[in-house]
């Protein structure tokens, strides 16, 4: 299968990479710099743009089957807040989305997976109290983001699934519990496992309509 990976220089965008690469599959890799993908870079094809330019994912999801969404943004959260991002735009998440869905409907890619978090659209209100206050003084901005994006892909006509990983580690890898009802089995988990579950959605059209809690 062909997929298109757009954010794969994050934790779970190179988890995801490894994982399809792994399974056999045909990986694109959209992003701003190259040179963060390592030796991912030499496995798989590298298509440089913006996500939140249309043009550019035009260009990546044309002759796609499928596409993989981990966008979000890297700097440090306390200065993204305090100060706005400096490198990434701060509606990243949403506007990217809203252009990939546009480009999979003029290119008749019909498979798109999107890791959004725990907690937004069909988990708002399933965080614990600490984490629920921690996330609005902490990624308020960002969180809003995500639930605008999680609404975004749920009105369109795809074949979507939302992943919503609980805390993220880089510690490991392991495997993930996955629900489609919302329960966890605890509130860390590795980028690795998330990684793992992010191909299989890919690879499984059960999953398709639905949010899948990782933990």
């Amino acid at each position: 299968m062909k997929v298109l990976v757009v954010g794969a220089t994050g934790g779970s965008g190179k988890a995801a990479v490894t994982a399809l690469l792994r399974r056999g599959h045909d990986v694109t890799v959209f992003v701003r710099n190259d040179k963060a993908l390592g030796d991912l870079a030499g496995r798989s094809t590298i298509v440089t743009g913006d996500a939140t330019r249309p043009e550019d994912v035009d260009v990546a999801v044309r002759g796609q089957d499928a596409v993989i969404v981990t966008l979000g943004i890297s700097e440090n959260p306390v200065r993204v807040r305090m100060r706005g991002p400096a490198g990434t735009a701060l509606d990243v998440r949403s506007r990217g989305t809203h252009n990939i869905v546009a480009a999979m409907g003029r290119h008749d890619v019909r498979r798109l997976v999107v890791q959004t978090s725990y907690g937004v659209g069909d988990t708002r209100g399933k965080l614990p109290r600490r984490y629920a206050l921690m996330f609005r003084a902490l990624l308020g901005p960002q969180i809003a983001d995500t639930e605008k994006q999680d609404a975004l892909v749920r009105e369109s006509d795809v074949l979507w699934t939302l992943v919503q990983p609980v805390n993220l580690t880089d510690e490991g890898s392991g495997t993930a519990t996955t629900s489609d009802t919302g329960e966890v089995a605890g509130w860390h988990v590795a980028r690795g496992a998330v990684g793992e579950v992010l191909a299989d959605a890919v690879e499984r059209p059960d999953y398709a309509g639905k949010t899948i809690a990782v933990s």
